[in-house]
């Protein structure tokens, strides 16, 4: 039997913070796991502006702001070790997603800081980072990365939906996994709340007194990217250049555009489901969003909502996995989700300097 025990890290593009799990994983026949410990640790007002503020730094100050984010990270997860007693010999490595500050695929670019090496010298804790790059270099969208874990960890679902920033879905048909971003979820839920200066639509109480604009809801179920084909993937750029314009033509309250935008989002993800009988796991903070749900279900679809801490902290359980499977030099990226040309076993890895 192949034994791990991992800590996961993972960051959004909803800033709401860094998801870090403890782990183990075994597998004979079949991957199994148990989430030890978990945690969220929000971004200080500083943190949430540095990394809002990346995409416009030149390639020095990148480099900086990687180190830095690096040793950010470090110390959070020797935090969160010391907290739970957890003791560091006993952990096999720090798999770790880092935060995207670039993805753009079609120009063969794609960034997430958080320097492995940093990490690794200030926990003493071998780490494995930098999982999409190679996947770009092969001609692939470097997204979406979880499918993998899907498949090996809950394959008895068909469809296995994530309500984060983007929402994204994995598709299990035949023992064919396809996959990709549907639309921008908490990412613009968010944006829209703080005009209201909260963090996030509580439950989605703003959504749900809101009332919806027919002309807004189809200009943006137009958008060119809603009828392109999977694989394919959003980041911020999406939102900032293409989505968010769409949001600032229209003079509307913000609990219109809630409102409004929450439709779009389970207009889209209907379309993404075929057969709407089979059972759908829902995970990602967007799963506490009552108004998505109740619409989704009012749409016919048969949703499953695990425990909270799977909600919360799936994304990070699979990208444990995702370290776990390079060490084991097995396959982690599918080439039939991203369409790249190859399935890769992508990482970087690093070890702590004496």
């Amino acid at each position: 039997m192949t034994n791990y025990r991992v800590i996961g890290l993972m960051s959004g593009t909803s800033l709401d913070g860094l998801d870090i799990i403890c782990v183990r994983f075994s597998y004979r026949n079949t991957w199994k796991y148990q989430i030890e410990f978990s945690t969220t640790y929000s971004y200080s007002d500083e943190w949430i502006q540095k990394l809002k503020n990346a995409p416009q730094l030149n390639e020095e100050q990148i480099r900086l702001l990687d180190l830095e984010y690096g040793t950010l990270l470090g110390e959070m997860i020797n935090h969160f070790t010391q907290e739970n007693k957890i003791i560091k010999t006993e952990l096999d490595l720090i798999s770790s997603h880092g935060h995207t500050i670039f993805h753009q695929p079609e120009r063969g670019i794609t960034l997430q800081i958080g320097d492995g090496q940093s990490i690794s010298n200030l926990t003493k804790i071998n780490v494995i980072n930098n999982f999409r790059a190679v996947d770009v270099s092969l001609g692939g969208q470097g997204a979406p990365l979880v499918p993998i874990g899907d498949q090996l960890l809950f394959s008895e679902y068909t469809y296995c939906l994530n309500l984060g920033g983007i929402a994204n879905i994995s598709i299990n048909e035949k023992n064919e996994i396809k996959a990709g971003d549907i639309t921008f979820a908490n990412m613009v839920s968010n944006d829209l709340a703080k005009k209201k200066n909260l963090m996030y639509d509580i439950d989605g109480h703003l959504a749900e007194s809101g009332r919806i604009s027919v002309p807004l809801l189809n200009e943006l179920n137009r958008l060119p990217y809603f009828d392109k084909p999977f694989p394919k993937s959003l980041a911020t750029e999406g939102y900032v250049n293409w989505f968010k314009p769409v949001l600032e033509k229209y003079d509307l309250p913000v609990e219109d555009k809630l409102h409004t935008v929450g439709n779009h989002l389970c207009i889209q993800i209907k379309r993404a489901i075929k057969k709407i009988e089979f059972p759908i796991l829902i995970t990602g903070g967007g799963s506490f969003n009552s108004f998505w749900i109740k619409n989704l279900s009012n749409l016919g679809l048969n949703i499953k909502i695990p425990d909270r801490e799977l909600v919360e902290y799936k994304e990070a359980l699979i990208f444990a996995l995702l370290g776990v499977l390079k060490k084991e030099n097995l396959i982690n990226v599918l080439s039939s989700v991203t369409g790249s040309s190859s399935d890769t076993s992508s990482g970087d890895m690093f070890n702590p300097n004496s």
